[in-house]
């Protein structure tokens, strides 16, 4: 089988479902998969005591220097997110089970699933392979998603996914590899290899990264603000907004008062200069 014609294949198999024809799935693929779903579920359901110290990881290495830098050195205090965060962890682990289901049952191979990588001192866990090339799994929404099944990804890459997959392929001696990605909204497939040229030369990286960590003051800012409205206004880069140090980052905002935050109809805005106070409430 070839990885390019991963989705074609599942949605082959799927297709034959509307003819009345039986899905192919083995016991050992029903087995393989209640089991692993299982292990998702108890996972999420006794979570562990995580080590609350900073390390740079795979996962975390494509990430803005200045955000990695404050993660480092100032430490947030801990918030408790809303208990509907949870639902969307959890379907996310299954739907990703799920989805490798799919791929076996399409007559692809999948080996090497959660196999540990170092790069230049920095850890990760490859999701898998699939037909011998690196396959990261992702759950997206319906913006994220185009981004992959558009090729836009490089563009606008705010958790560093490109990276991630650099340095597993780096790892591994591969270069063919990509995202198989599934649309949690509409259950929509794309398999997304970038180009090389899209990908960041990963051992340069780290060693960037490693730098910038080491720095008595945080890096350059990871995004330059931008306008909000036609009246002089400037926001923060969307990219910011759920930064849990854009307080911290944009101090000497507003001539050194701060962010001001208003509360539109969409959201709370985060204004570094206001020009013009916007004529709704501002959140003190």
């Amino acid at each position: 089988m070839k990885l390019d014609t991963l989705v074609d294949d599942i949605y082959g198999q799927l297709g034959k479902l509307f003819e009345g024809e039986a899905f192919n799935l083995s016991d050992e693929d029903l087995d393989m998969t209640a089991s692993r779903i299982k292990d998702s579920l108890l996972a999420w359901a006794r979570p562990s005591e995580r080590n609350s110290e900073f390390s740079l990881r795979m996962s975390n290495v494509g990430r803005p220097a200045r955000q990695l830098w404050y993660e480092q050195n100032i430490p947030t205090e801990s918030t408790t997110p809303h208990p509907s965060l949870q639902i969307k962890f959890l379907y996310g682990h299954i739907l990703e089970e799920i989805l490798l289901m799919l791929v076996r049952a399409a007559g692809h191979n999948v080996t090497d699933e959660q196999k540990e990588i170092t790069v230049k001192g920095v850890k990760g866990h490859i999701d898998c392979k699939i037909d011998g090339e690196v396959v990261d799994v992702k759950t997206a929404s319906k913006f994220a998603f185009n981004k992959f099944r558009e090729g836009r990804l490089a563009e606008d890459d705010p958790f560093g996914y490109m990276s991630q997959l650099a340095g597993y392929e780096e790892a591994e001696k591969s270069s063919e590899g990509g995202f198989l990605v599934i649309n949690k909204e509409s259950g929509e497939l794309c398999l997304y290899r970038p180009e090389e040229l899209d990908k960041p030369a990963i051992n340069q990286q780290i060693q960037t990264v490693k730098k910038a960590l080491k720095l008595a003051t945080p890096p350059p800012r990871c995004y330059e603000s931008v306008p909000e409205g036609k009246k002089g206004n400037m926001k923060l880069h969307r990219n910011c907004n759920y930064c849990a140090y854009k307080f911290e980052c944009y101090k000497d905002a507003n001539n050194g008062t701060g962010l001001r935050v208003f509360k539109y109809s969409s959201g709370p805005t985060y204004l570094t200069h206001v020009e013009v106070a916007p004529r709704v409430e501002e959140v003190v």
